[in-house]
């Protein structure tokens, strides 16, 4: 189990959870939520105090605060090594890094805006 605190605006930006699902309990304020199944369908909702949503293991998810005051949930996973991987990360922090022509096809961009990209998610000394 893990509390997470969201800011106003705060997110827990897209990421799979390989070997659990993942249920989140809201503490405090509304998150909205949502995962990506394997169709390319989302389901999202509004989440408020006192209330559940689940993430299937594997799935492709997230958590945002749209609210103007802070939130605060209990996320508890099904395994002890749920493990985590971040979407953005895995694409654009890597190491070795992605081919950019990967990535260029791959979201239908040019490989400057790739570079431009990956320069955000660099990491600082």
């Amino acid at each position: 189990m893990a509390r997470v605190d969201y800011a106003p605006g705060g997110i827990n930006p897209p990421h799979t959870h390989p070997r659990a699902t993942e249920i989140v309990f809201v503490l405090e304020g509304e998150l909205d939520v949502g995962f990506i199944t394997t169709e390319n369908k989302l389901f999202s909702k509004t989440i408020k105090k006192g209330e559940i949503f689940t993430f299937p293991r594997g799935l492709i998810h997230f958590q945002i605060n749209n609210g103007k005051v802070p939130a605060a949930a209990l996320a508890a996973f099904n395994s002890q090594l749920p493990g985590t991987q971040r979407v953005a990360n895995a694409l654009f922090a890597s190491s070795p890094t992605v081919d950019d022509v990967v990535l260029s096809k791959a979201f239908q961009i040019g490989t400057q805006e790739v570079k431009t990209i990956k320069s955000k998610f660099a990491p600082t000394k």
